[in-house]
């Protein structure tokens, strides 16, 4: 982390998990725990039918609620979809944009992805960007070449005032919900690529001001590790998100 020149960010993920019950019960769990993140934001993002719950759940405290996709129609006949102006009105402020399990089980492509990106901070939401790579990517050696497309394309049409609301996520597809975490040394690696390229697309001082997440399997026991790395500003949480005392540890790690 680099606290001089950016803000950590800890975003859970809830993926399709609870009720809003649930979330109620959890937020109240995590009121005085992120009432002490003076040195990081918290994000939480579950599923459109839980938002207004944990809206109201999260009312007068620090955590954030956000969802995990959008549409990049203003409106439209698109069955099962949802808008940015749907999210902005239940209250979301973030909103997690080309997840890679987005990527591979509906087929959202890096188009989709810079259509919805443009479509959330056209409507003053902050997006999410997951970028990241496969094992056989990994393996045959273009893990680098694949999360700077990804970055490009993603950004493509991204004002470098736009880009002050940005934040990105590496999520190496190896690494999550398999219990397996990328290296601290791996995950900073990744993060300073995505940097570098975009200290080439918008200059140094747009560049070091946005946060990177790492978004594969942190956990309580690895969080201190990753966070310690320059270029991990703070963690797109899965499974240790849906345990508050476990994302509450994790939220403890980024203020040390």
């Amino acid at each position: 982390m680099n606290r001089r020149y950016r803000k950590t960010v800890i975003a859970g993920n809830w993926k399709m998990n609870k009720t809003a019950a649930d979330a109620r019960s959890f937020l109240n769990e995590l009121r005085e725990t992120s009432a002490k993140a003076k040195w990081c934001d918290v994000v939480l993002c579950v599923p459109y039918t839980l938002i207004p719950a944990a809206v109201r759940a999260a009312k007068g405290s620090k955590v954030e609620i956000g969802a995990q996709n959008v549409h990049y129609a203003e409106s439209g006949a698109y069955t099962g979809e949802i808008s940015c102006a749907h999210l902005r009105e239940a209250g979301v402020k973030y909103v997690i944009i080309g997840h890679s399990e987005r990527r591979q089980y509906f087929g959202e492509s890096d188009g989709d992805v810079n259509k919805k990106v443009l479509a959330a901070l056209a409507h003053g939401l902050r997006p999410i960007i997951c970028v990241g790579e496969s094992l056989e990517m990994r393996e045959l050696g273009v893990t680098m070449d694949h999360i700077r497309a990804q970055v490009k394309m993603a950004l493509s049409g991204v004002t470098a005032e736009q880009l002050r609301r940005v934040v990105i996520a590496y999520e190496p597809i190896w690494a999550i919900g398999t219990g397996i975490t990328a290296t601290s040394e791996q995950a900073n690696e990744a993060g300073c690529v995505i940097r570098e390229c975009l200290r080439a697309k918008y200059g140094a001082r747009a560049a070091r001001a946005v946060s990177i997440l790492y978004g594969g399997s942190m956990n309580p026991k690895n969080a201190t590790e990753l966070l310690a790395m320059p270029d991990v500003d703070g963690g797109l949480v899965g499974g240790a998100s849906l345990v508050a005392a476990d994302f509450a540890n994790i939220i403890h790690a980024s203020n040390q």
